[in-house]
């Protein structure tokens, strides 16, 4: 067999059980439908062409189903590692609290926080390469869709309906959210009296 042949083999939905009981169960669905009718009632041209119209449906179901199928196992596979990327999310949270505060206590010249750094570096590296992205938030207008309000202050600077600052940041894979950002939205400026 060619190296074409395997290809396209491989990419073909394999049959399974639930295929076959949906296929049968599509059959049936059309036999009854044609069966309903009564055959005496038909002339050989019509019953013909009824079995065809049948025929055809049934085809049609089936390539649906088949790219249904083929769309969903594509997406299963592009999606697979975000329940782990979700659990992980935490954990460099944590990782870049401590990060924070060991700058902020022993300054940039620790060998151990220059280690810590190259770690964080390798952690957004991986999250990169598996497609997941940082949401931008600091300034930007409020999107309920990647973004979580915690609260509401008042901003002389910053115009209502924007967010003042990021407290935890979100992250997106590919176009789909894994966590919203959790953001403070300004309400605009203080009213006086």
């Amino acid at each position: 067999m060619s190296e074409v042949e395997n290809s396209t083999e491989s990419e073909e939905i394999e049959e399974t059980p639930e295929i076959d009981e949906i296929i049968d169960t599509l059959a049936e669905d059309s036999v009854e439908e044609v069966e309903s009718v009564e055959p005496e009632a038909l002339s050989v041209d019509e019953q013909v062409n009824k079995w065809k119209d049948v025929a055809a449906r049934s085809q049609a179901d089936l390539d649906n189903f088949r790219k249904r199928m083929a769309r969903e196992k594509s997406e299963a596979i592009q999606y697979a590692n975000r329940s782990l990327l979700e659990q992980l999310l935490p954990i460099i949270d944590n990782f870049e609290m401590g990060l924070k505060a060991a700058t902020a206590s022993e300054g940039d010249s620790s060998v151990i926080l220059t280690g810590m750094s190259m770690v964080f570096k390798q952690i957004n590296d991986f999250l990169t390469e598996q497609g997941v992205e940082v949401i931008e938030s600091d300034g930007k207008a409020f999107d309920p869709n990647v973004h979580e309000a915690l609260k509401q202050e008042p901003s002389a600077e910053v115009p209502e309906g924007q967010v003042i600052y990021t407290m935890r940041r979100g992250f997106r894979m590919k176009d789909r959210v894994l966590r919203a950002a959790n953001v403070v939205v300004s309400s605009g400026p203080a009213e006086e009296g």
